[in-house]
């Protein structure tokens, strides 16, 4: 057990990163291709060939799943990951060649790094020739290089976000895995003690958090868009399920969500929860939608434990150490 997503046999994760430019792509592959679902909460989504995963549509396999920087942009780093599927055979036969199914969506990091810099299509083929079955980076690498989290009072007071990974096994043999690009308007909170463990700060210079919740409860809004936000999370499972079971896991997995991020969902947000069923083994649909609340969890705690600021603003473990010397 690796604990993360790769542990579901057929699953493997590739990044590419630009530490210049601070953007970045993650691939999601199926090695035998999966039956997926998809529930989306956000109002500021941005994705290609989800369609794929609607119910009544016409395609039951998928083929990998692109998790990308550079907004809209980044989109286009998917034609990579098509090419390299389609240079190994992989993808809906129609005929004249395959046509490789790997709906994409992208979160909001110009506002972060350099705002020109976005992930190419030669990006999204790196991403995709990195994949492996095994242990994965974590942290400020791959869609997380320049996710933030915190953003009620703009970039100088938030922190940084990142991508993580976790699995969690139920009884005979089934296994719910799940990956997070944690790019959040609001706070990080321990599910455990409800403590905010990374989020908007009192100033540039403050390890104390504001509380954005509590902020907005009490009248303070954003009134600029400077920074959008995405969490973008992938749900993978060994159990054998159908569209609308997948899609279930989806909307299920969402409370995992609700558990480590506040506020979620709001309007500067464009959250999205994919899901797949990779596997043979019997399972009860709200039991994998269980699993993968507390897979999703466990992710977004070690995409904000294993984040780097690269100097330019504050990391969960930067703000952690900081803190600690303090009460030396």
């Amino acid at each position: 057990m690796y604990n993360n997503i790769t542990d579901i046999n057929g699953v493997t994760v590739g990044h590419a990163s630009d530490f210049k430019g601070y953007t970045g792509c993650t691939v999601v592959l199926f090695e035998q291709g999966a039956i997926g679902g998809v529930d989306i909460r956000g109002t500021a989504t941005s994705t290609r060939q989800i369609d794929g995963l609607r119910v009544l549509h016409l395609i039951d396999t998928i083929n990998g799943i692109l998790l990308t920087g550079g907004s809209a942009f980044g989109l286009d780093a998917a034609g990579g990951v098509l090419r390299y599927l389609e240079e190994k055979g992989k993808g809906y036969d129609v005929k004249v060649t395959k046509v490789p199914i790997v709906p994409t969506a992208a979160l909001f990091d110009l506002a972060f790094g350099d705002p020109y810099a976005r992930p190419t299509m030669e990006m999204g083929y790196e991403a995709a020739e990195n994949a492996v079955n095994g242990v994965i980076a974590e942290g400020s690498v791959g869609a997380g290089t320049g996710a933030t989290i915190g953003k009620l009072y703009g970039m100088k007071h938030a922190m940084k976000g990142g991508i993580g990974s976790a699995s969690v096994r139920g009884e005979k043999g089934l296994i719910v895995g799940a990956i997070v690009a944690v790019n959040a308007f609001g706070d990080v909170i321990d599910p455990r003690t409800g403590e905010i463990m990374a989020g908007a700060r009192k100033s540039n210079k403050s390890t104390e958090f504001v509380n954005s919740s509590l902020q907005i409860r009490q009248g303070v809004i954003r009134e600029r868009l400077g920074e959008m936000n995405t969490t973008l999370c992938v749900i993978a499972t060994n159990a054998k399920l159908l569209k609308p079971d997948v899609t279930k896991v989806a909307q299920m997995g969402q409370v995992g969500l609700s558990r480590t991020i506040s506020p979620l969902h709001s309007t500067f947000d464009g959250d999205i929860i994919f899901a797949f069923s990779l596997g043979k083994i019997d399972a009860n649909v709200n039991t994998v939608g269980l699993l993968g609340e507390e897979a999703i969890k466990q992710a977004v705690i070690n995409a904000i434990k294993k984040a780097d600021g690269f100097g330019i603003i504050p990391s969960h473990k930067e703000i952690f150490s900081l803190n600690e010397e303090k009460l030396k």
